[in-house]
């Protein structure tokens, strides 16, 4: 069982994700409200095989939490894909040299999410 880690300060989004999400039976779905708490997550559980990260969120924005991440020395253990709003091509540009390995845009389809997750961790 894989374990996925939803970081989103969104109820709304962080349902709509764990049901799009609910059809892969080899997944295992937890979701946090903010980078703090996703961190504190990942230090209590280990390392998930993939975090879906926003990057607007009180406490921890996500640009944050993927500097943590690195600090803690598990950016190329915990592969990380972006999903926000914000969608400019620096702010894609930003994501990714933070580290993320995919940056998705809100909104999206449940096939792109799928899509993007079986690029990201097969």
């Amino acid at each position: 069982m894989r374990r996925v880690l939803i970081v989103d300060d969104s109820n709304i989004l962080r349902h709509l994700i764990k049901v799009f999400l609910s059809t892969s039976k080899d997944l295992e779905v937890t979701a946090v409200n903010n980078g703090k708490e996703g961190l504190d997550h990942i230090v209590d559980k280990g390392a998930p095989a993939l975090v879906l990260l926003d990057v607007n969120m009180p406490v921890m924005n996500g640009i944050e939490f993927l500097g943590e991440l690195a600090h803690l020395g598990l950016k190329d253990k915990v592969p990380v894909v972006i999903i926000s709003t914000e969608g400019k091509e620096d702010d894609v540009l930003r994501g990714l040299q933070a580290g993320a390995k995919a940056y998705l845009r809100k909104p999206f389809t449940q096939k792109e999410l799928q899509q993007i997750i079986e690029r990201v961790i097969g």
